[in-house]
């Protein structure tokens, strides 16, 4: 097939700066290696396939190899090359021998290559040929499978490497990337082109992301007929953080219920800018994702693409998906790297994989800008290890080598991927425990944006505040917006302990008055001891050994709007 034939300044004309900028990096040294770093949702396929047509139109490479991690993502890419004029085979199978001649290329998988890399090898050596390694993290994914990859395209004209998360969770180096040594003698990986979330969010290039953390208690009996309960969002050992995590998600506690119906509401709103906005909820397993759906259902009176890895339906329903209207998408893992559906714009973190790379990767689903001022929004747990990732969105990591893997890297990169293809009926976390989920039930904790927290006050309306968010706000205005509740919210803490320092004027007879405040008083306790597990007597208790005073029959109305204000203070974060 012949490539279409136009100028390098048409096929640059109309790219974003960062995709010209690193175009113009790559043709002022044509190297032979080249890695690509781009948060997800900037454009880097856009960029490899402007690349790649440059390539072909100079003669440089005759043939393109585009290597990616699952299925679906093969289609994708043969899609998005057809938009080029580059005719690339997506259903090429190892067994099948000879591309069609009116392809210029294949797409496959890194497990289809590991099968097979001679026969890789051999096709690779046949015709000068460019090789796109999307995320080409995953080419480290096992030492089989970066020594199958190094061993098929090691005879390459060209290699294009491309990642939106340059950090993996082992040690495992990949291949074609080079790794430089830092002053302590540790090897970080060296990329030639990095364009990051937090230069994207400035351009315009991806939305703002605003987390929306539900903590709450969870109680269960172990098969042992223990009964158990903690409160997500406190400090827990790794095991009793595992359960309750497990039982926030199972479909038979309300958390998940509570929440889902939050994030349906906030997508409510964004739909009134944003018709076709979209959802998706990212589950453990089948089961669960099945279970999520059925509740949706009940939500909002109709059902949800439901996207299983097992489904030989699974890309025309993702793709389907993408182009029409529908609320809402669940899918487990298939849909949390790569997948392009820019009209999502709400997600629920309904899974316990709990890595950086698939916590990033996940979140770049929702990512993807459509016109400036769009915001995205992600309903999460509590959790402390994923609160800090959310918090760090900005923040940039690199491959590091030579280190010792970290205690928590139990969910290795390609155990995922693998599972990503494979039916999976049993949830992720806490399986040497079992238990029956009890109770659960979910809270408001906090949300997060641009590194900041903005927590919720006990009997507070700040939920739907956030969830009430315009759907259309620029990252600036989203800024704005959050400071100036957390300003009002200060203001008020103000005034409040200005009305215990300054003497009250009475309005109406003191039993009265006192009345009122005890019942002010005792609702925020309540609260405190839903947000917290603390009994309502240890509450008081701490009260008075905060604020001094009698108990709360014999207090005067002064001392109980202190421990009024206290108590408002430690719900922002206060001592």
């Amino acid at each position: 097939m012949t490539v279409t034939q136009t100028t390098t300044e048409d096929r640059l004309r109309g790219l974003r700066a960062w995709q010209r900028e690193a175009f113009e990096e790559y043709f002022r040294r044509e190297p032979r290696d080249f890695l690509a770093v781009a948060t997800p949702g900037a454009g880097k396929t856009t960029f490899a396939l402007t690349l790649a047509s440059e390539l072909l139109q100079r003669h440089a490479v005759r043939a393109i190899t585009i290597v990616c991690p699952t299925e679906h993502l093969k289609k994708q890419w043969a899609e998005a090359a057809a938009r080029f004029g580059i005719a690339i085979d997506p259903d090429f199978r190892n067994g099948q021998g000879a591309l069609g001649r009116q392809y210029v290329g294949v797409a496959v998988t890194y497990a289809q290559v590991a099968a097979h890399p001679m026969l890789h090898r051999n096709r690779t050596e046949a015709r000068k040929t460019l090789v796109i390694f999307d995320e080409v993290h995953h080419a480290g994914d096992a030492l089989s499978w970066g020594d199958a990859v190094r061993e098929a395209f090691d005879p390459a004209a060209r290699r294009l490497s491309l990642t939106g998360t340059p950090f993996r969770s082992d040690i495992n180096p990949i291949p074609f990337v080079d790794y430089v040594q830092d002053g302590a003698g540790v090897r970080r990986c060296s990329w030639d082109y990095s364009y990051g979330y937090g230069p994207a969010l400035e351009d315009g290039v991806v939305r703002p992301v605003i987390f929306m953390a539900y903590s709450g208690e969870m109680r269960w009996r172990t098969r042992a007929g223990d009964e158990l309960a903690a409160r997500l969002g406190e400090p827990l050992t790794q095991d009793a953080l595992s359960q309750a995590w497990r039982a926030a998600l199972d479909p038979k506690g309300d958390w998940i219920k509570r929440v889902l119906q939050a994030a349906d509401r906030r997508l409510t709103e964004v739909r009134k800018t944003h018709p076709d906005a979209g959802g998706l909820v990212i589950a453990s397993d089948h089961e669960n994702a099945r279970a999520y759906s059925r509740i949706l259902r009940q939500i909002t009176g109709k059902g949800a693409t439901v996207v299983l890895s097992d489904d030989p339906t699974a890309s025309k329903k993702i793709s389907r998906f993408a182009a029409g209207d529908d609320r809402w998408m669940v899918a487990v893992r298939m849909v949390s790297e790569g997948v392009d559906v820019p009209r999502l714009m709400v997600g629920v973190y309904a899974t316990s994989t709990s890595t950086a790379l698939f916590f990033a990767q996940a979140i770049g689903r929702f990512v993807r800008v459509r016109q400036r001022g769009e915001v995205a929004s992600v309903f999460l747990p509590s959790v402390p290890t994923l609160l800090e990732y959310a918090g760090e969105m900005e923040r940039e990591r690199d491959h590091v080598l030579d280190r010792t893997p970290a205690e928590g890297d139990e969910y290795p990169e390609e155990d995922l991927l693998k599972e990503a293809n494979k039916k999976r009926d049993t949830p992720d976390a806490g399986e040497e425990l079992p238990f029956e989920t009890m109770e659960s039930a979910a809270e408001f904790d906090r949300a997060l944006y641009d590194g900041a927290e903005y927590g919720g006050m006990p009997g507070s309306t700040e939920e739907e505040d956030f969830l009430g968010l315009p759907g259309l706000l620029d990252p600036q205005q989203v800024s704005q917006l959050l400071r100036k509740r957390k300003d009002e919210l200060k203001a008020s803490e103000i005034r409040a302990r200005k009305r215990v320092d300054e003497p009250a004027e009475e309005e109406g007879p003191t039993h009265q008055v006192l009345a009122d405040l005890r019942r002010e008083l005792s609702g925020l306790v309540g609260a405190w001891h839903h947000r917290t597990g603390k009994p309502h007597g240890v509450i008081h208790n701490e009260l008075r050994r905060a604020c001094g005073g009698p108990p709360v029959a014999q207090a005067t109305p002064a001392q109980i709007r202190e421990r009024i204000a206290k108590l408002r203070t430690w719900a922002v974060g206060g001592r």
